[in-house]
C-alpha cells in the first residue's frame, strides 16, 4: 500500500528531515523483524533553492510550479532492484507526457527528456532497499531560474516544462492526480489513501522539535 502525505508548498530543508523520518520507520522495524506495511508518496512544492546531496546528481534547482515526488518506499515491497527503480520512475514521467502528446524519453544522462531539453530530473537515494529522494517534474515553473546553474552537465542541452511543451498552463493541481494515476499503473499499485494524520502529526512534531533544538543550540 502506497500512501501520499501532500506537503504544499514547503521548505526544502522540511521535507528532507520528514524523508528521513519516515524511512528510518522502516529501517527501525526492520531492526526487530517486522514490516511496515505501508509506502509514502510525498508530493511538495518548494520554495526556490538550489540543492546538491546524497541523491546523486549535480546542483539542481527545485522552486514553485515543479512537482517535487518523494517516495520513501521498501523496495522489498515491489522489486529489489534500484536500476528498476529508476526506470520506473523515469517511466511514470514518460508516460504523463505521452498522455499529453508530448514525446519524452529517457537517456544514459539520467532524468527524463524532450528532444534536448529535461523536463525531469530524478536522483534517488536508497539505505537497505529503503528509498528517499526522488524526482522533479518542471510543470509550469519559471525555467530561467536554470540559468544559473548547469542543470544537465552538458552545454548543448537546456530545460522544458509540460506548460513549455504544450502552449497550455500546468499547475502543480492539475499535474497532481495525472502524476498518481501513472504512477499507479507502473508501478502496479494504488495510491488512494492519504497518509494517516496520527503519523502525519508525530513526524511533523518531531521534525519541528529537532529544528527547534538546532535554533537554541546555534
Amino acid at each position: 500500500m502506497v500512501k501520499v502525505w501532500k506537503l504544499g508548498l514547503s521548505s526544502y530543508d522540511t521535507a528532507l528531515k520528514i524523508q528521513v523520518a519516515l524511512a528510518r520507520k522502516h529501517l527501525d522495524a526492520m531492526k526487530k523483524g517486522i514490516d511496515v506495511d505501508y509506502d509514502t508518496l510525498l508530493l511538495v512544492e518548494h520554495k526556490p533553492v538550489f540543492t546538491k546531496t546524497n541523491r546523486g546528481g549535480l546542483i539542481t534547482f527545485h522552486g514553485p510550479g515543479q512537482l517535487v515526488v518523494y517516495p520513501v518506499i521498501n523496495l522489498k515491497h515491489f522489486k529489489t532492484s534500484v536500476k528498476w527503480y529508476v526506470n520506473s520512475l523515469e517511466e511514470t514521467v514518460i508516460t504523463l507526457c505521452d498522455d499529453l502528446g508530448i514525446k519524452a524519453y529517457r537517456s544514459p544522462h539520467t532524468g527524463v527528456w524532450v528532444d534536448n531539453n529535461k523536463i525531469a530530473a530524478i536522483g534517488i537515494h536508497a539505505t537497505r532497499y529503503v528509498t528517499t529522494h526522488g524526482l522533479a517534474l518542471n510543470c509550469d515553473n519559471d525555467l530561467s531560474w536554470f540559468n544559473h546553474i548547469d542543470p544537465c552537465g552538458f552545454d548543448d542541452k537546456g530545460v522544458t516544462s509540460l506548460t513549455q511543451e504544450t502552449g497550455i498552463q500546468f499547475p502543480i493541481e492539475k499535474v497532481t492526480p495525472m502524476f498518481l494515476r501513472c504512477f499507479n499503473k507502473v508501478f502496479d499499485c494504488k495510491t488512494n489513501e492519504e497518509l494517516d494524520t496520527k503519523i502525519q502529526e508525530e513526524i511533523l512534531s518531531g521534525v519541528y522539535n529537532s529544528l527547534l533544538t538546532h535554533e537554541q543550540s546555534a
